[in-house]
């Protein structure tokens, strides 16, 4: 039933993965992994290098989203068989499948290729190897668990989240016990050695991923303490809420699941880091497949008879129904346009996670899958339109890295992009010597006291696109001032 449960989800991720464009941060992983390194100012090197790798197959979006429908899949066999080790039966793990397959949030997790689409699956893995280290007295799971961690940490940095969640889970519970065995040392220097060579280029390059989430604070939109609730409930489905919040409880009111209570703190103790960092809602979604276990094996009992069969029944219905109802804004099944209108026509509309998403018509994971060959099509036209003469002391400069990820992989005769964005800043002018630039800014107002003429060329559209990247300038600066060299310190933008 697991394996089963598995496949179909992998099948259905990858029916879906091509339809739409590659999203916004998959194009920019293709080309860091172009620039093989140890790590990247935003991120491990994980996910980069598999997306260029994957990319040189010539699959397209569909070919990076592979592992992510993967990911899914394994994710829903991994909660059954955690379901199954807390004494669960088939209803249990039902359940817990079911909510792990279809909660909206964890479908748009892996819509895409991104560092993000691993973290339920690693965070699974390590609480139930914990788990099973704890009942079984498996020290191999002790192992097991620190190399999943430590290849979680070459994807995300989040998951020293967790470890310092479950640390102090396990330090304030009698499954302290755990940490007085060699194996679970063993494990931890086994995390320590994996993660390794991503730390050791954050050091060299002067941890520029802690200076980027200091400035995450002013770029994610503020959002209080209860309306980022309730939207936990509405992105996971209201449908399985008794489900987590029964994984929440259980262990403090079952006996069978006690031990399970350092698995509940370090959730807290995660949650307290997310808010205090102004964290998006899905930096809590790694959380949800371990409560959906911890409460299936807590519910189930009272589900598979009587009064509670009819409820637990009534709840199935009603989270497929509510979960087909948004899988459209997780998962790209309808085309853009079709896509508005049904947004219009239910009345759903995503929680704006970032000040600039404001007035986008789709959500993120859409809108940032749209628009690109359009924006390059532009750059291109400006581009054609600099006297040839001028091109070789021309670059390209662009405002994220994004922009210049497309720019990079779909432009046509264009030089390498610049851009002041995460990774690109420490990638500098590469190579380049100009004394002009085709800039894609803001406005005019802004460029003209650095150029000695200042000429537009054009403008970005496109309909579904994010809205920030409509309406802005494509012009030519000529005779840079200062010199672009000079300037570049200025345009650092690590965020």
């Amino acid at each position: 039933m697991p394996i089963a449960a598995a496949l179909l989800v992998v099948a259905v991720h990858l029916a879906l993965g091509g339809r739409y464009d590659l999203f916004r941060d998959e194009l920019y992983f293709i080309v860091c992994g172009q620039h093989p390194a140890f790590g990247y100012v935003d991120q491990p090197p994980g996910v980069p290098l598999l997306a260029a790798a994957l990319y040189k197959l010539g699959l397209g979006a569909w070919g990076l989203r592979i592992p992510t429908a993967l990911a899914a899949g394994a994710l829903v066999w991994l909660v059954m068989r955690f379901v199954a080790l807390l004494g669960g039966g088939r209803l249990a793990e039902g359940l817990a499948g079911l909510a792990c397959a279809i909660a909206p949030m964890l479908m748009g997790l892996t819509a895409t290729l991104n560092t993000s689409a691993f973290d339920p699956l690693a965070w699974t893995a390590v609480a139930y190897l914990l788990v099973k280290a704890n009942r079984d007295g498996d020290n191999r799971a002790l192992l097991l668990a620190g190399i999943a961690a430590g290849v979680a940490l070459q994807i995300k940095y989040a998951m020293l989240f967790w470890m310092a969640g479950l640390t102090t889970g396990l330090v304030l519970t009698p499954e302290r016990q755990l940490l007085s065995r060699p194996a679970f040392w063993l494990g931890v220097g086994l995390t320590a050695a994996i993660a390794a060579p991503s730390f050791l280029w954050q050091y060299a390059n002067g941890f520029p991923f802690l200076e980027l989430g200091a400035a995450a604070k002013g770029k994610n939109a503020d959002i209080p303490l209860l309306p980022f609730l309730g939207n936990q409930i509405l992105v996971m489905n209201p449908a399985f809420s008794p489900l987590w919040a029964a994984g929440v409880a259980a262990p403090f009111l079952v006996k069978r699941l006690a031990d399970l209570r350092f698995l509940v703190l370090a959730a807290f103790v995660v949650i307290v880091i997310v808010r205090l960092g102004h964290g998006k809602d899905y930096y809590l979604s790694p959380l949800y497949p371990m409560l959906f276990a911890i409460g299936a094996a807590a519910l189930a009992p009272m589900a598979s008879k009587g009064p509670g069969k009819i409820v637990a029944g009534i709840a199935v219905l009603s989270g497929v129904v509510f979960s087909a109802l948004v899988a459209p804004m997780a998962l790209p099944i309808l085309s853009p346009p079709v896509l508005a209108a049904y947004m219009r026509t239910i009345g759903i509309v995503p929680q704006q996670q970032e000040r600039s998403f404001k007035g986008t018509a789709l959500p993120q994971v859409m809108a940032d899958q749209l628009g690109w060959h359009d924006f390059v099509r532009q750059v291109e036209a400006a581009w054609n339109r600099i006297p040839p003469e001028m091109r070789a002391r021309t670059a390209i400069k662009v405002e994220n890295y994004g922009e210049a990820a497309a720019l990079d992989l779909y432009g046509s005769g264009l030089p390498p992009v610049v851009s002041g964005h995460n990774q690109y800043f420490l990638w500098g002018l590469r190579g380049q010597h100009p004394t002009n630039v085709l800039t894609v800014e803001g406005d005019m107002e802004g460029l003209k006291p650095h150029c000695r003429r200042a000429t537009l060329l054009g403008t970005t559209w496109s309909p579904y696109a994010m809205t920030f990247e409509n309406g802005k300038i494509i012009a030519f600066c000529e005779g840079v001032k200062p010199s672009l060299p000079t300037l570049w310190p200025e345009l650092k933008n690590y965020s």
